[in-house]
């Protein structure tokens, strides 16, 4: 089958000033979705060559509207002063108009069309929902009414080739280490990762967080390039999930999850998470800040053997996030969307 993909950002280490959590698994998903047989073309700009100036072997399309069989969409949302503007105006980004020209083109004539709602930000009452050539997919454990689950995919290979022991025998610098950005994540914050930085110092936050005074003790670093990510995760003996409201009540887990777990690192997940015991071991659930702090507290004179069976656990239960599972999934969507 060949896909058309849409999507706005990196499938390489791109550029450090981005948002773009998809490089963790975007390229996984592509690239197994190829091994399977699949074409894939991609039908935004190619922001690897143009910003990051990095030749990839993939095939893109960035102003026409090729033959697929397939439109597949990260869901693009409107984000003022960015994608809203004119054409030519600085910041301006063309991802939202193309996303509609796409939609014009293709969904809106009949053409099976896959709308992953990455971040949950199609609105419920939107039209799109309703076509029957549109499947909604989110990350979540529990979509919304009449959406698919669809899972970041983290790589089989990597999966099969961990080692717990291995990993958790590494020296860690850090107690506690967060990477990622503020994004509707105060809350959670709040409850979990401030307490416990407050007892542990050796702690450190990487990302966009641009209002941190009310944290005048936590160590942020701002953001860091990708391919920084592992190696502070790495060094760092634990991390916190920290999600939005809207992902913790649906079940929707981020690439931070496996991540950190691919690096040795222990994640520590609220329990407000919906069915996290699907995607961790009861023993990394915590309800308060106050039991994360003794939990980390515990962990860092925890022997190898036993944090290497917490690693362990968590491996098992990424089997859930694996690339294979995901694409099967998707070529069970995509074979219901042709019949329809």
């Amino acid at each position: 089958m060949r896909i058309g993909y849409s999507f706005w950002g990196f499938l390489g280490e791109g550029i450090t000033d981005t948002p773009d959590g998809g490089r963790s698994h975007r390229a996984t998903l592509i690239d197994a979705l190829t091994a399977a047989g699949h074409d894939v073309v991609f039908l935004q700009t190619d922001r690897d060559r143009v910003e990051a100036g990095t030749e990839l072997p993939y095939t893109w399309e960035a102003h026409g509207f090729p033959a697929i069989d397939t439109l597949m969409l990260e869901w693009r949302w409107p984000i003022p002063g960015r994608n809203t503007t004119p054409c030519e105006t600085p910041g301006h980004t063309c991802d939202l108009h193309r996303q509609a020209d796409l939609i014009d083109f293709y969904t809106r004539d009949g053409l099976p069309t896959i709308l992953w709602d990455k971040d949950r930000q199609l609105p419920a009452d939107d039209g799109l929902r309703a076509l029957g050539n549109v499947t909604v997919c989110e990350a979540a454990l529990h979509p919304s009414p009449g959406a698919e689950s669809l899972l970041f995919p983290v790589a089989d290979e990597a999966l099969d080739q961990a080692d717990p022991a291995a990993l958790t025998a590494r020296e860690r610098r850090w107690t506690l280490a967060y990477v990622g950005n503020q994004y509707d994540r105060d809350d959670c914050f709040d409850r979990y990762f401030a307490p416990a930085s407050a007892i542990h110092p050796d702690h450190l936050v990487a990302g966009k967080w641009n209002d941190t005074g009310r944290w005048p003790h936590v160590r942020f670093l701002g953001r860091v390039p990708f391919s920084k990510v592992a190696d502070l995760y790495g060094m760092a003996l634990t991390t916190i999930l920290l999600l939005p409201d809207r992902h913790l009540t649906s079940g929707q887990m981020t690439q931070r999850l496996f991540e950190a777990v691919l690096a040795g690192c222990l994640p520590l997940c609220p329990a407000e998470f919906r069915s996290a015991d699907r995607l961790l071991p009861d023993n990394l659930i915590v309800s308060s800040g106050s039991e994360a702090t003794d939990l980390i507290g515990d962990l860092a004179v925890a022997g190898p053997a036993q944090r290497a069976e917490l690693l362990a656990a968590c491996l098992e239960r990424l089997d859930l996030m694996r690339a294979s599972r995901q694409v099967k999934t998707l070529e069970e969507l995509l074979t219901a969307g042709a019949d329809r």
